[in-house]
């Protein structure tokens, strides 16, 4: 098959450096608004560079990755639709949840499968934890953890488009607790601070931020977030039921010291970055999506489904600021308002 690429900046290159390695993808066809990184890229990979999407539309593309900046995202979806051809587009489908929703509208009846990249559900891990938490062996789920740690804050430019920690960092949290558990987050509390980069306060963002999620069946999942972990990026997600625990990110190379006497673990150098933590799961993940250009497969994260992990974001955030729970269904209502006015 022929796979366009749609933005070769960090993401879009290691994409393309993945999709070239897969026996099912034939050729890659690549645009970026810098000609310069296209070029690079078809050099690399022995694809064609063409020098807009309607270009890379017009080269008979089989399915399009979408690898942009955010605010492009809503456009390149609808015009894959229209164009016909299954699109996979890096989280978040837009900036903001109206985007979003706007987007869900547009294709929603359109027949043309979206598939949303949340990676983690393609980290082996996490497939384990929400196999063990089906099939029953846990029991009832008690408390769920999850822990999103980067090595260092992004860059300002970076910081001040993001929408937010919430929307950009602990979104992932939010849409793994949602997929291991099966469950949906009713009520949310959130807190946050900043402890290092100026910046990030500035742009009235917290650099280090927690919250407490209310599962529809009393569940409680604590996420916690931080851009600043220096000894790596710790991504970790813990289950406890009443039967048994179980943890995602416990290995070797978990970038967490033991200070207990003649503790040996973990006894791998730490994952730095998160290409490095989930490069088998976005293999994984792009393997998925060409079964859904051939046919074989819906799409394994809908935009529905990326928008529930936007409404809790949209929460979270409204709760740091008013420093009070906040119901999901609060934030549904007051978007359809807006929507309606």
């Amino acid at each position: 098959m022929r796979i366009g690429i749609l933005g070769l900046g960090r993401i879009g290159a290691f994409h393309a450096a993945t999709l070239a390695s897969l026996d099912a993808v034939d050729s890659l066809v690549v645009t970026d608004p810098v000609a310069a990184a296209a070029a690079a890229a078809a050099e690399r990979f022995g694809a064609t560079a063409v020098d807009s999407p309607q270009a890379l539309f017009a080269a008979g593309v089989d399915g399009v990755v979408i690898a942009a900046a955010t605010d492009a995202h809503p456009a390149l979806i609808l015009a894959a639709v229209a164009a016909g051809v299954p699109v996979f587009c890096e989280k978040p489908v837009a900036r903001t949840v109206g985007e979003s929703l706007a987007v869900l509208r547009a294709v929603q009846d359109s027949g043309i499968e979206v598939h949303v990249g949340y990676n983690r559900r393609f980290d082996a891990g996490c497939v384990a934890a929400r196999k063990a938490v089906l099939s029953g062996e846990l029991g009832e789920l008690h408390t769920v953890r999850s822990t999103t740690l980067d090595p260092a804050p992004p860059p300002e430019a970076y910081i001040a488009v993001s929408g937010g920690i919430f929307r950009d960092c602990s979104v992932h949290d939010f849409d793994i607790v949602r997929w291991v558990t099966g469950r949906e987050v009713v009520e949310v509390y959130a807190a946050g601070g900043n402890r290092g980069a100026e910046y990030i306060a500035a742009a009235g963002d917290a650099d280090t931020a927690s919250a407490l999620l209310t599962l529809d069946d009393g569940t409680l999942a604590l996420v916690s977030n931080s851009r600043h972990n220096a000894r790596g990026h710790d991504v970790r997600l813990e289950l406890h039921g009443m039967k048994d625990s179980i943890a995602v990110g416990l290995e070797d190379k978990l970038p967490l010291r033991s200070v207990e006497p003649g503790a040996t673990f973990p006894a791998g150098a730490p994952h730095h970055f998160f290409m490095d933590r989930f490069a088998d799961a976005y293999r994984a993940e792009l393997t998925a999506f060409t079964e859904v250009v051939a046919g074989r497969t819906p799409s394994p994260c809908t935009v529905s489904d990326a928008l529930e992990a936007s409404w809790i974001a949209e929460a979270c955030t409204r709760s740091l600021a008013e420093h009070r729970p906040v119901r999901i269904e609060e934030v549904r209502h007051g978007m359809a308002e807006v929507g309606r006015a």
